[in-house]
C-alpha cells in the first residue's frame, strides 16, 4: 500500500505523503516547499494514486515553487519556540488572548466555550461548531492589531461557519481594514 511519492523536477524534490480515510474525494495539500499531502479514500488503488498526482503535477510544482518563496520572504513571529516556553509566559499568552477575545466578544454580542491556546503548525485560530476556540500561541508575539483581526475573524464563525459574504461583513463592522491586516498575517511565517 502507497504511503509516499516523489515528484523530481529539475533540482527539486518534492515529498507527497499518502493518508488513507474513509473519505470519498482525492484532495492535495501543500504544506511547504517541499511537503505535499495526498488525501485519498481507503480502496483507492495505488495506480489510480499515481494518476492522480501526474495529472496534478504542474500544480504541485507551481504550489510548492509559491510556497517555498513565499516562506524565504515571510517574516518571523520572533516566538520562543512552544517547548521552551516558561509557565509564567504561558499564563501571559492565556491571559492576553483570553482578554481580547472577552473584549470582543461582549463588544460583537457572541458567546465562546473553552478558549484554547495551542502550537498549531498550519493556523492562527479556529472556531468549533460548538463555539470552542483556539488561538496560536504564536499571536501573541505579533502587533496587537493582528492578534485582534484573528480574534474577531473567530468570533464572527459564532454568527457564520463560513467565509460568505455576510462573514466578511460581520467582521468589517468590528474591524474596518481587515483586508490590510489579513494581507500583514500572510507575511508571518508560523515556526
Amino acid at each position: 500500500m502507497l504511503k509516499q511519492l516523489k515528484i523530481q523536477h529539475d533540482d527539486r524534490e518534492i515529498l507527497l505523503t499518502v493518508i488513507r480515510s474513509s473519505r470519498k474525494s482525492i484532495g492535495l495539500e501543500v504544506r511547504s516547499g517541499k511537503d505535499v499531502l495526498v488525501r485519498i479514500p481507503n480502496r483507492l488503488q495505488d495506480s489510480e494514486v499515481e494518476k492522480f498526482v501526474e495529472k496534478h503535477r504542474k500544480w504541485i510544482l507551481e504550489k510548492t515553487e509559491l510556497m517555498q518563496s513565499r516562506k524565504n520572504t515571510c517574516n518571523s513571529t520572533g516566538a520562543v519556540p512552544a517547548e521552551k516556553l516558561p509557565p509564567e509566559e504561558i499564563e501571559k499568552i492565556k491571559e492576553k488572548i483570553g482578554d481580547r477575545v472577552k473584549y470582543y466578544s461582549q463588544v460583537m454580542g457572541v458567546t465562546v466555550g473553552r478558549i484554547t491556546i495551542r502550537n498549531q503548525k498550519t493556523r492562527w485560530g479556529s472556531c468549533s461548531a460548538k463555539g470552542n476556540v483556539n488561538f496560536n500561541y504564536q499571536l501573541y508575539y505579533l502587533p496587537e492589531e493582528l492578534l485582534d483581526y484573528v480574534v474577531i475573524h473567530e468570533l464572527a464563525h459564532r454568527s457564520h461557519m463560513d467565509h460568505s459574504g455576510e462573514f466578511w461583513s460581520e467582521v468589517e463592522k468590528y474591524c474596518p481594514d481587515y483586508r490590510r491586516r489579513r494581507k500583514q498575517l500572510k507575511s508571518y511565517d508560523l515556526v
